[in-house]
């Protein structure tokens, strides 16, 4: 869905086996794979033009800026129904930013889907959805809370480092950046290019909490709380890069930047922050969060805070945004959020035997090159049994 690649989702496994209930079925299959008539370009001119047409023909929604990643700058700024007239002046006024904003929108998604990948709720996306997620995101759980933090901190990065690699026509290396500075090893001076990431935190607060500042209650609240645990994450994982000069690489002058460290840390810490995430409700005059069981401490800046509990993520139940767990693959052997029984929810699991190639038996060949064999190995692939009952596919 976003950029028309493999962003969102999951990879399926067809031909999926049946099985008696309550055991596993096995179905022995050979993996193969056949090429496309279409190349990259016209896929992608044939995608985008689809996407268009969907959101033209698609009813309005309560949308999301997280659709940019879908589209170019100029049709969203004109056309994408959710954006605030704050978000739409800044779009047609900034459309280079905008780019960059929709390439990081691939990217946070991507990190968003490889944090919950051994989870039941896997930040998939609905398919025909202006707003990205679904209706997961209107409950107002740990989910949203991290959805809206890692969405922040990607514009974020996206805007930094677009900014440092001379995209952008407003914005550069950070030009406080000169002259000496010292750390714990000694002096040094400020040289090459440092990110300049509080043009991206500016501009990512303009843009994304713009929404959430046309209205006063409880959930916009929520969400410029999770938007800037979100933003500080980028920043607080600034790292100090330096070269050396002198004989023989010595270190006796150190000319040194800051730059951004690799999104997976930033991605990393969020995760760690949706697991501590804190159940809170708003305060009597509407400006602040009291905590929801007074047993537990009260929520600092750095802490994502929600006001409602998850679904089980078990079935599908479009109300609640839960695309449910059948098909999932599983693993039979742990006992984790991704093991077969955590993951199917009791429900068992269905095996299919696929062949596969794997390079074996290599040997290194005078001179220089590494020599293998293609090696054929059957590999068993657990996926979730659906429900019993067919109902739940109907539920709304």
């Amino acid at each position: 869905m976003f950029g028309c690649g493999k962003v969102l989702g999951s990879p399926r496994i067809l031909n999926r086996s049946t099985a008696a209930p309550g055991g596993s079925g096995l179905r022995h299959i050979i993996k193969n794979s056949s090429g496309s008539s279409y190349g990259p370009r016209a896929s992608s001119r044939l995608c985008c033009a689809l996407l268009f047409l969907l959101l033209i023909l698609t009813p309005r929604v309560d949308s999301s800026w997280w659709y940019i990643g879908a589209l170019g700058a100029r049709v969203i700024c004109d056309n994408i129904p959710g954006l605030v007239n704050k978000q739409r002046q800044l779009c047609q006024k900034y459309p280079d930013i905008m780019q960059s904003i929709g390439g990081g929108a691939k990217e946070w998604i991507r990190e968003c889907q490889h944090q919950f990948r051994h989870h039941r709720w896997n930040c998939s996306a609905l398919d025909r959805d202006h707003t990205v997620f679904g209706r997961v995101i209107q409950r107002s759980s740990r989910e949203a809370a991290f959805v809206y933090a890692i969405s922040s901190a990607g514009v974020v990065f996206a805007i930094t480092r677009a900014c440092s690699q001379g995209e952008l026509k407003t914005c550069n290396c950070d030009p406080h950046k000169r002259g000496r500075a010292s750390d714990e090893r000694g002096e040094f001076d400020w040289g090459g290019c440092s990110d300049n990431i509080n043009y991206g935190i500016k501009f990512a607060k303009a843009f994304v909490d713009a929404k959430e500042r046309t209205v006063k209650d409880a959930r916009a609240l929520m969400n410029l709380h999770n938007n800037r645990c979100g933003r500080m994450a980028v920043k607080r994982f600034m790292k100090l890069e330096c070269k050396c000069h002198g004989v023989s690489g010595s270190c006796t002058l150190r000319t040194c930047w800051l730059a951004m460290s690799d999104f997976r840390k930033t991605g990393d810490y969020l995760r760690k922050k949706y697991n501590g995430a804190i159940e809170v409700t708003m305060n009597q005059d509407g400006t602040g969060f009291t905590v929801a069981n007074k047993d537990f401490r009260k929520a600092t800046k750095n802490d994502l805070v929600y006001f409602e509990n998850s679904p089980d993520y078990c079935v599908m139940d479009k109300a609640a945004g839960s695309l449910g767990t059948a098909g999932r693959v599983c693993n039979k052997t742990s006992r984790g959020t991704d093991g077969c029984e955590v993951m199917c929810c009791g429900r068992g699991y269905d095996t299919t035997r696929i062949k596969r190639i794997t390079k074996c038996e290599c040997k290194f060949k005078w001179c220089c090159a590494v020599e293998c064999k293609d090696c054929e190995e059957s590999v068993d692939i657990h996926t979730c049994k659906a429900p019993k009952r067919a109902e739940w596919l109907d539920q709304t």
